[in-house]
């Protein structure tokens, strides 16, 4: 059965890339394999604006409480602490998996002040920034190495994570890097305010 392109106005027809860090983030998940623990599930959390890995996790599952963990991870490196409504006016983009959909998941991230921001249906753009994100980690590392255990990989994943925020050039911004980015976004913004 052809099911056909989707009914409607476009999917997507602007821009998923805010004008300052900590505007919106994306989060998604895909998997790999290791040795002794089999198929595991790799899940991340992507700032939108400066293409930052801000939370990247491992775990043979890929549930509900472990796709928070890098949320968490993300909520501590730009909020400092994790309580309530430490990041208001967040925007969090994600597909409508069950992990990201369910009442624990949204319910964390209201707690946290973070608006839930699903991608349209059938429309993977509009998760675009995690979504090349991960394809930059399948080329770089997943692909390329084998690991024995989920902690191996999750040790190797945070590694990587701080290596791409350091040394990944993005076009977009004159090819400098994610980290970079924020640093001179936020020097800039403090010059404005001095």
């Amino acid at each position: 059965m052809n099911l056909g392109a989707p009914k409607g106005p476009r999917s997507h027809d602007g821009t998923i890339i805010p004008p300052a860090p900590d505007m919106r983030w994306g989060t998604d998940l895909t998997g790999t394999w290791t040795a002794k623990d089999g198929n595991v599930s790799v899940m991340l959390t992507v700032e939108h604006h400066t293409a930052e890995i801000l939370g990247i996790h491992a775990a043979k599952r890929a549930s509900r409480w472990e796709a928070l963990e890098p949320i968490r991870q993300a909520v501590r490196r730009c909020f400092g602490a994790i309580r309530k409504n430490v990041a208001a006016g967040l925007e969090l983009r994600h597909d409508h998996g069950s992990q990201y959909m369910s009442f624990h998941f949204q319910q964390e991230i209201e707690f946290l002040g973070i608006k839930s921001s699903p991608a349209f249906v059938r429309a993977p753009e509009g998760n675009g920034c995690v979504e090349r994100a991960i394809r930059t980690l399948k080329e770089q590392l997943l692909w390329v190495r084998t690991f024995d255990t989920v902690e191996e990989l999750r040790r190797a994943l945070l590694g990587w994570g701080e290596l791409y925020n350091e040394r990944w050039m993005i076009q977009r911004h004159g090819y400098i890097s994610p980290a970079q980015r924020r640093r001179e976004h936020y020097a800039a913004t403090e010059q404005r305010a001095a």
